[in-house]
């Protein structure tokens, strides 16, 4: 199939394409591209002029001091979005997957695919274009059927909302820049290094307001006590599913009020309440090595699955050792 495929650095260059996946849209690639430290791409794939497919891809840029670099680590949410179902999609995302790996490996150091939904899509193309996979577990709670979802919580999992609640903790949408702003410090300050490394800047909390949230595509849940912030969660909406991408609190000074279990509760109740079918947890850890992160979350009810994230370093050296290590 003969594919125009063009890549976009800013989004005034970007025109109005189809598509319902959040992960690659304009709206994302805006919020992106208003952070420090980020440098957003979308590969949008034509055929007769037509917009067929898409991928968007997050530059994640930081400073070396010694040696003296700027390092560039590239992630993809999933493997694209396409808008005709008759279409050959993997053959489509084979090309978009050549095109990235050749312009985006010259400024970046690695390119991660991570939240895949099928994780034997595109495997031929992975393979060409020199990407390793490991394998990785997601976590995903239904909240559809007839059974409510609070039933398959843990018996001490009911009961902390319970003791929270009773103790004085309660639960708020954010509603103004401030609020985000005190939420991003203080979840900045207490986010645990074993849910994720990474932590974006303030800047990416207030933009996510700005577009997700104001757009009705987005969620920002807050847990006070006595007028100060303890916890929240950020939640992230595409098709059926409801994503949480942040949460946590001050879980050692606020023991009594619970914030993490709280903030993780009212994201899935939301999402239960506004007809969402599943919630999934981003970045619940390796499947051969103890995540704290996952394990609290399991006790919400939700079943754990295996998946994969592909790697492509731009180091032949090292990428060709972990090709014959993850083989």
């Amino acid at each position: 199939m003969s594919l125009n495929i063009v890549t976009y650095y800013k989004a005034n260059e970007i025109p109005e394409l189809p598509g319902t996946n959040i992960f690659h849209s304009k709206e994302l690639f805006l919020i992106y591209e208003a952070t420090p430290t980020y440098a957003p791409v979308l590969i949008v794939a034509y055929q007769n002029e037509q917009p067929i497919a898409k991928l968007f891809v997050a530059i994640r840029k930081r400073t070396r001091f010694l040696p003296p670099s700027l390092i560039r680590h590239c992630v993809v949410f999933g493997t694209g979005e396409y808008m005709n179902d008759e279409t050959d999609k993997e053959g489509i995302f084979g090309q978009l997957l050549e095109r990235l790996t050749k312009d985006i490996l010259r400024d970046s150091y690695l390119v991660e695919f991570r939240n895949l939904e099928n994780s034997l899509f595109g495997y031929k193309y992975f393979r060409i274009n020199n990407y390793f996979p490991i394998n990785w577990l997601r976590v995903r709670n239904s909240l559809h059927g007839q059974t409510y979802f609070e039933d398959r919580f843990s018996e001490s999992r009911r009961r902390q909302i319970k003791k929270g609640l009773k103790n004085g903790a309660e639960i708020y949408e954010a509603h103004s820049f401030e609020e985000i702003r005190s939420f991003s410090k203080m979840l900045r300050i207490n986010y645990s290094s074993k849910v994720r490394k990474h932590f974006p800047s303030i800047e990416f909390f207030e933009h996510f307001y700005e577009h997700a949230v104001s757009n009705g595509h987005g969620k920002v849940f807050i847990v006070k006590y006595k007028e100060k912030i303890i916890g929240g969660s950020v939640c992230i909406f595409s098709g059926s599913t409801s994503y949480l991408w942040f949460s946590g609190g001050m879980k050692k000074i606020y023991k009594k009020q619970h914030p993490c279990v709280l903030a993780t509760w009212q994201a899935l109740d939301y999402a239960y309440k506004n007809g969402y079918r599943h919630m999934e947890f981003l970045d619940v850890g390796l499947p051969f090595k103890k995540h704290g992160y996952r394990d609290f979350v399991l006790r919400f009810g939700g079943k754990q699955s295996s998946t994969r994230r592909w790697y492509r370093f731009s180091w032949n050296f090292l990428n060709n050792l972990m090709m014959k290590i993850y083989s």
